[in-house]
Order: C-alpha cells, then sequence, then structure tokens
C-alpha cells in the first residue's frame, strides 16, 4: 500500500511539473508507464485483501477452539454420627481438568464439549466401583473421584436461529445439566441451564428456548428433556451356549433391547421461565418431572425377624419437583462501591413423589408371601418436601468475594442434586440445616485463583443423599439411633483449591 501512494505521488507531481509546459515525449512515456504500475499494484492488492479474508475466515470458523480449567483441592473432611462415632479424612488432596472444546462454522450453529477427569492423588486400589457401583453412576461420574482417565462431561451442538423476530435456542447431546443458577455463585463458574437448588447431575438429553425481551425485559422460557437411564441389553450381553453344548449359538435376548428385568428408562421433562431479568434484578423458576427414578429397595424379607435381607435397585416412581428464586446484582443505585458489587439471593422449593408398586418376597416363618406394594422416600404415600436457601456474595478489601449462604430442607425434601460439588454430600439435598462460607481470591487476574471454604451439614432426618425408594426413608436422626441405624448426624468439609483457567 505504500509503495502503491509514493508512486501516486511521483505521478501527480509530475503531472503538476508539466501541466503548463510541453512535456516532452520520453517523460509522458515515463508517466504512462507509472500509471501503469500502479494500476497492476493496485489489482495486485485487492487480490492478497481477498486472500487475507478467506485465510480469516478459515481461522475464525474452521478450527475447535480449546479452554483448560485445572484445579487443585485439599479437603479436610469429618462426619460424626448419631451414637458418636467419628469419621475423618484430614488430608485428601485431589485434581480436577476440564478440558473445555467449542466449534463454530456459522453465527447461529455451535459446537461445544467438555473432557473431564477428576481424581485424588496418588494410586486408587479399589476406589472405583464401590458403595455398590453408585460412585460410577452416570449421573455424577464426573464430579466424583476417580481414576486418571478423560470422560466426556458435555458434548452437544446449539442452534440459535431467529424465528419471528424471537431469538431462539435448540440443543442436542449431553447438555450442561450441572453448576446452575446460584450454585455458580459459590462455585466460582459461569451459570449453567439448570436451577441449581433443584438440580445439579448429568444428563443426556435436548432442549428449546425463546427469548422474550420484546415483551418483558430478560423474558425467557425453555423446554427441557433428558434420559438419565437407559433399559437396553448391551451388546451381546444375553449370549447364551446351546444345550447341546456347540458353542456360540443362541441368545436369551438380542442386543439394544428393552429388558424386562432390568430398571425402566428414567426420564425427565420440565421447563425454566424467567418472567423478568435487567441485568440487576432477577426472577427465575422451573418444574421437572422426573419418570420412574430408581432407588434401592428391600426386596427380600426374613418372615421370621421381619428383616430385609436383600436390597435391590428397581424403579420406584416418578418425582417432580420446583423452584422460585430471587436474585439482586447490585444493592440500591450507585450507593457505593460495596453495595454495587454485592449480590443476595432467596430461593423457595419444592418436591412430591409419586411412588408405584414394586415385589417384595417374604421368605421363611409363618409369613412367607410374595405382595407388592409402592414405595419411595420409605413411605406408601405421596410426599412432599420443601427447601429454602438464602445467601449474600461481596466484595472484600483483597479484591476477592466473600459469601455466606445458609438452606433448610424439611422431612421428605428430595433434590436431583447428586453431582453438587462438595465431597461429604450435597448442601442442597440436606434435610436439617446447611451453614457454609467461603473467600474466593484472584491471583494473577482471571487466569490463576484460589479458594477457602467450610460447608457444615447439619441432619435433623436419615436419608438426605439416598437415591429415591428405601435408602431415602426418613426418620428423626434421634429414633434412627435408637433403631441400632448409627446415622451420620453432622459433616463438615474443610476445602483450599487453586485453580487456572485459561
Amino acid at each position: 500500500m505504500k509503495k502503491i501512494i509514493a508512486l501516486s505521488a511521483v505521478a501527480f507531481l509530475s503531472t503538476v511539473t508539466f501541466a503548463n509546459t510541453e512535456a516532452s515525449t520520453e517523460m509522458q512515456a515515463q508517466i504512462d508507464e507509472l500509471n501503469a504500475k500502479i494500476a497492476k499494484l493496485e489489482k495486485k492488492q485487492v487480490s492478497n485483501t481477498k486472500g487475507i479474508s478467506r485465510v480469516n475466515k478459515l481461522a475464525n470458523n474452521d478450527n475447535i477452539k480449546f479452554d483448560v480449567d485445572f484445579r487443585t483441592s485439599y479437603d479436610n473432611i469429618q462426619y460424626e454420627t448419631v451414637g458418636g462415632t467419628r469419621y475423618k479424612n484430614e488430608a485428601l488432596y485431589s485434581n480436577r481438568l476440564w478440558l473445555g472444546m467449542g466449534y463454530a462454522p456459522t453465527k447461529d450453529m455451535v459446537f461445544r464439549g467438555q473432557l473431564s477427569m477428576n481424581k485424588a492423588f496418588g494410586a486408587s486400589y479399589g476406589q472405583r466401583a464401590t458403595g455398590m457401583g453408585f460412585d460410577t453412576f452416570d449421573w455424577i461420574i464426573n464430579e466424583q473421584l476417580t481414576d486418571d482417565t478423560l470422560k466426556v462431561r458435555e458434548v452437544y451442538w446449539l442452534w440459535t436461529p431467529t424465528v419471528g423476530g424471537f431469538p431462539t435456542t435448540v440443543s442436542v447431546g449431553r447438555r450442561p445439566s450441572t453448576n446452575g443458577n446460584l450454585i455458580n455463585l459459590r462455585d466460582d463458574d459461569k451459570e449453567q441451564s439448570p436451577m441449581g437448588h433443584v438440580i445439579n447431575m448429568e444428563f443426556d438429553g435436548a432442549s428449546a428456548g425463546i427469548k422474550l425481551d420484546k415483551l418483558v425485559t430478560g423474558m425467557s422460557f425453555k423446554l427441557c428433556l433428558g434420559r438419565g437411564l437407559t433399559n437396553a441389553t448391551s451388546w451381546a450381553s444375553q449370549a447364551t451356549k446351546a444345550v447341546n453344548g456347540a458353542m456360540g449359538v443362541g441368545t436369551d435376548l438380542p442386543n439394544y433391547v428393552e429388558d424386562g428385568s432390568n430398571l425402566d428408562n428414567t426420564d425427565m421433562a420440565g421447563f425454566i421461565f424467567v418472567p423478568y431479568d435487567d441485568g440487576q434484578y432477577q426472577v427465575k423458576t422451573t418444574w421437572f418431572r422426573g419418570f420412574s427414578v430408581p432407588g434401592m429397595y428391600a426386596t427380600t424379607i426374613d418372615g421370621t425377624t421381619g428383616q430385609p435381607t436383600a436390597y435391590t435397585m428397581e424403579s420406584g416412581g416418578d418425582m417432580d419437583g420446583g423452584a422460585i428464586s430471587f436474585k439482586v446484582e447490585g444493592i440500591g443505585d450507585e450507593i457505593n462501591d460495596f453495595l454495587d458489587e454485592t449480590i443476595i439471593f432467596a430461593s423457595f422449593a419444592y418436591s412430591k413423589s409419586h411412588p408405584e408398586d414394586i415385589t417384595r418376597t417374604v421368605v421363611g416363618g409363618p409369613e412367607a408371601d410374595v405382595y407388592t406394594d409402592a414405595s419411595m422416600l420409605g413411605s406408601s404415600e405421596s410426599e412432599t418436601g420443601y427447601s429454602q436457601w438464602i445467601g449474600i456474595q461481596m466484595p472484600n478489601l483483597t479484591g476477592g468475594r466473600f459469601g455466606l449462604e445458609y438452606n433448610r430442607g424439611s422431612k421428605n425434601w428430595k433434590s436431583f442434586t447428586y453431582g453438587e460439588d462438595t465431597m461429604v454430600g450435597s448442601k442442597m439435598a440436606v434435610r436439617g440445616n446447611a451453614y457454609e462460607a467461603y473467600w474466593t481470591q484472584p491471583i494473577i487476574d482471571k487466569v490463576f485463583s484460589m479458594q477457602v471454604r467450610y460447608t457444615y451439614l447439619d441432619y435433623d432426618y436419615t436419608g438426605s443423599n439416598g437415591f429415591f425408594g428405601d435408602g431415602s426413608t426418613s426418620m428423626e436422626i434421634d429414633s434412627a439411633g435408637s433403631l441400632a441405624m448409627d446415622s451420620v448426624e453432622t459433616a463438615q468439609d474443610i476445602r483450599v483449591y487453586f485453580r487456572y483457567r485459561y
């Protein structure tokens, strides 16, 4: 470009200088030659610009962009049972890696994915598939300590067309269903799709939403569908030998068909409705139903003693959940910097069970029998539970954020929050009281940070962290102790972490 300008200047000055004189034939030829060179260079410049634009377009769109989130944590964990027994781990160290990726071939189509590793320091002999395999359950596989393999935490496509003048979204895959609204404040993460008061676990599914800003500031509606368990045989899982001893002919069931002896599909359907959100004041609501949710049931009972002798995971019924939350980001209108940067929130949630019949077998004694009864949360009746949650997050003198939170759950409260990032169990699921304080401090801009967090759970009833069957029976802690069930009464976790994000 500089060369073109210089040649143009020469041509211009030459024209001015000789405009009123008789230019020699030789000088005119030189001017014509200069003009020809200028035209040639301009044509080449246009071609180069187009080429650079094509390269930029390819660089922006035709590649996957990666991000890294690596956290090293120290946890001091303490439990105490109703009988006074204490359990502890004074030095649990762990590494968590999130490797994110994204690709946007067009302005309204995005691919996003995230791989995860979450493990304790050192070897983990016998750690996986303990606790009857619950630690490898698909809902929590990336939130619990396992091993050093990378697992898929998120993978989905997101389409954002505009329909009738309203921005919409459609997405299918392993959707972001942890670290949702409000719980993300404590976890120092961007807000994900669900409301953290009632849902915090991994799901495969779909969503479709629409922004209704034209009607009310910040209004939006999203329909959510998910599947947490699939009833299907695996490949060759039912292969058998022939009766005459011939090798491998015949199967009881073909590959990937429904299996009547296994758990039913566990599906979820619901919506998220935001009636108002202006960036400072937000109101958010949600409702959902989980279909055929699983639980551990006493399926074999001793007819003499009346005590269970065998437990089985069964599909026990449906579970509803709903919540409404209020969040204020900045108290007042520019009163001072401290209030401008303070966040307060309150949330109220409920759950309601819909039990279905399961089969129980009484073995031995005069009461031998096979019967069915409806049961969820240890009750044959539909039970409703409630939970309240309040919190505040404020700036401090070090440039970090300090937060305080409190929540309380009733006797029959039941949430889908098994994937919450707390080593001692979900505080959102507590049937009793939970107290939490944390301090999050940036060290190097937004790249490197630390957090100190204290969580204390005080249980009034048993079954807070169980699934939806007999294992989630709600009994007062004192009476549970009298029944020789030495249930956990209090739990606490002191956590310190250092986190790198880029």
